[in-house]
């Protein structure tokens, strides 16, 4: 437990699934952890209480990331907690993994639900990087969560696969602007994960058959493989890596 020793990360989304596993990764590493959650505060307790089992640090921190007030609230709490425990409010890594899905065909999308998928997927990292970028410290690393829909056509989800489309365009965006600063930014891009969200495809053999055989290793990714790919951009030995997108599909319809 050595590579983050004495770094400071905010793991959006914390509290389930892929970010719940960033999160346990990033605390054994020796990084301090915020956990964010949006409702399942009994959930990123549980993430908090593991992290500490096993010698790491962590706190839990609730707000809706849809507004930016509940951006604002996150750093708020963050900022307390730190300048509790640190005597400052820098931070080194940021994880936006927060995010829903909206499965629904272009025909069937309503406005307010294109709306409330886009305030958290695409506008919360997007202000969740500009409240950021004052913490930061320098050599820090940004690591958002993509999809493997970017690049491949599902039109069941039309509005999902977007605004992954925009975190990438951000992704790459910011890269010359933050290099100068020693900061990385990457995005993750996943295809099928076996977490809670996609329950419904799990139980269902053939939905769960149909998932695996996207990946040329014939089963569904699990959230530990999508963690262990953010301890290494979080960590110094991806210093020389930046603007990228990460294939991590387990090369899903190659």
């Amino acid at each position: 437990m050595s590579k983050l020793l004495n770094k400071v990360a905010i793991v959006t989304g914390g509290s389930r699934g892929i970010g719940r596993a960033i999160a346990q990764r990033l605390g054994r590493e020796g990084a301090t952890v915020a956990v964010h959650y949006a409702s399942s505060q009994g959930a990123a307790e549980e993430v908090v209480e593991e992290i500490k089992h096993h010698g790491g640090s962590a706190f839990a921190v609730g707000s809706d990331l849809g507004t930016l007030d509940g951006i604002q609230t996150l750093y708020d709490a963050v900022d307390r907690e730190l300048l509790a425990r640190f005597g400052t409010t820098g931070i080194d890594i940021l994880v936006n993994n927060a995010g829903n899905p909206l499965v629904a065909a272009i025909e069937d999308t309503k406005g307010d639900e294109f709306d409330s998928l886009m305030s958290l997927n695409v506008k919360a990292p997007f202000f969740m990087i500009q409240q950021a970028l004052p913490r930061l410290r320098k050599e820090g690393r940004i690591i958002q969560l993509s999809s493997a829909v970017t690049r491949i056509s599902l039109p069941a989800i039309p509005a999902y696969s977007m605004s992954k489309a925009a975190i990438n365009a951000l992704t790459l965006s910011l890269a010359n602007q933050l290099g100068p600063r020693g900061i990385t930014i990457n995005a993750i891009a996943p295809g099928f994960v076996a977490t809670d969200m996609n329950a419904g495809m799990l139980q269902d053999p053939g939905s769960r058959q149909f998932g695996a055989d996207y990946s040329i290793f014939g089963r569904w990714g699990e959230p530990g493989d999508i963690a262990d790919i953010a301890a290494f951009l979080a960590s110094s030995e991806s210093g020389w890596i930046t603007g990228q997108v990460i294939d991590a599909s387990g090369g899903s319809h190659l």
